[in-house]
């Protein structure tokens, strides 16, 4: 899986010639930089990734099959929906947090089971008519058969 790195924008010259006048927004941007701190947004959500909503996901592409991998704890067999189609996964949980009258205050709250919808693009075509998911110790396991024309064929070499 690839990881997100952030980018910053930098004014670049060409070989031998002039550097370009910032734009304006390249502007606002700097300033804002420099008023705020560097995870200011992070709890508006604005920068966080699909994994963030979702489960995270492995995605294993075997010689004749596809396997989906996503861990899910906090949910139970029956709280989660798998439909694929013959190129996505689409991976759905419906939360049962039992909501419980404590004593005291929450200082600092984390621990929280919410729903979810994940929907990944596998590699190549599948049969999603055999495929066969297992779910163990909050552990998603979806195997998917390959159709048969993007199965790897070894190639002889003459």
């Amino acid at each position: 899986m690839a990881t997100q790195v952030p980018v910053k924008k930098s004014r670049q010259s060409r070989a031998g010639g002039l550097m370009r006048p910032p734009s304006m927004f390249e502007e606002m941007e700097r300033w804002m930089e420099g008023m705020l701190p560097e995870r200011w947004a992070e709890p508006f959500h604005f920068n966080r990734s699909a994994a963030e909503f979702g489960p995270k996901v492995d995605l294993l592409d075997r010689e004749a099959e596809v396997v989906v991998r996503a861990a899910v704890p906090g949910f139970n067999k029956d709280d989660i929906e798998v439909s694929a189609t013959d190129n996505t996964i689409t991976i759905r949980g419906k939360a049962q947090e039992e909501h419980k009258e404590e004593e005291g205050e929450y200082y600092h709250r984390e621990i929280r089971t919410e729903d979810f919808l994940r929907t990944v693009r596998l590699p190549c075509f599948v049969d999603d008519s055999n495929a066969k998911a297992t779910f163990k110790h909050g552990m998603l396991e979806v195997v998917l058969p390959k159709v048969e024309e993007n199965k790897r064929h070894a190639v002889k070499i003459e």
